[in-house]
C-alpha cells in the first residue's frame, strides 16, 4: 500500500472512531448497526483495513449521516 493510501485509511479510521465516540457507540454497537464484524470495525479504526464504499455506506447509515459527511477527511489530523 502506498503512503497516500495508508494516510487515507488512517484518516478514515480516525473519522469513524470520532463519530462513534461522539454517539457513545461501542465498537460492538457500531458493528451490530452496520452489519459488519467488531474485528473489522477495529481494523478500520486503526487504519489497518481499506473499507469498500459499500462498507462506508453501511457505517454512515449506522451513524444516520450522509456518506459524504463520513468520508470528508479534510479536517482530520493524524
Amino acid at each position: 500500500m502506498t503512503n497516500i493510501h495508508t494516510e487515507i485509511n488512517k484518516k478514515i479510521g480516525k473519522k469513524i472512531k470520532l463519530e462513534r465516540i461522539k454517539r457513545d457507540f461501542s465498537q460492538e454497537k457500531l458493528a451490530e448497526l452496520s452489519g459488519i464484524s467488531k474485528n473489522f470495525v477495529g481494523a478500520i479504526e486503526r487504519g489497518e483495513s481499506s473499507p469498500t464504499i459499500e462498507t462506508l455506506a453501511k457505517i454512515a447509515n449506522a451513524f444516520d449521516i450522509p456518506l459524504p459527511d463520513l468520508t470528508d477527511i479534510s479536517k482530520v489530523e493524524i
